[in-house]
């Protein structure tokens, strides 16, 4: 098993695409959001850092991270559209970036979730422990 799949070349893609949106709304605007903007840091450095992962790292808990970066950064952000918002942010699906956002990390929950799965399954029982040998 090479650590380049397409599958993972597509969710480093896909979570690289969601920081990149990050920092551009953070450096217009969002670094002054409480709460929201720090964890817009915490998206941009952990987008890189788990693309990175999926480059370098030949064991399936990368791309399960690409998995859980998208689901946790659009889940995020569909609980800030709700009447309550997320720490008091009230967000709207509005704006080529939050589409480009959420198509970003849809794909990276699909692309990591494919890669997991696959290499999971062709990992022997010894590699499927989160500590590699």
């Amino acid at each position: 098993m090479t650590v380049r799949t397409p599958a993972r070349i597509v969710a480093a893609l896909a979570v690289l695409v969601s920081a990149y949106v990050h920092l551009y709304e953070w450096l217009n605007g969002f670094r002054h959001v409480h709460v929201i903007g720090p964890l817009f840091i915490v998206n941009i450095i952990a987008g890189v850092a788990i693309a990175v992962l999926l480059f370098t790292w030949k064991h399936w808990l990368a791309p399960f991270l690409a998995l859980g970066f998208g689901a946790s950064t659009l889940g995020g952000f569909a609980l800030a559209t709700t009447s309550g918002g997320l720490f008091g942010d009230h967000e709207k699906w509005q704006g080529s970036y939050v589409w480009i956002a959420a198509i970003s990390e849809a794909v990276a929950i699909l692309a990591g979730l494919y890669a997991a799965s696959r290499e999971l399954r062709a990992a022997p029982m010894r590699e499927r422990s989160l500590v590699s040998h």
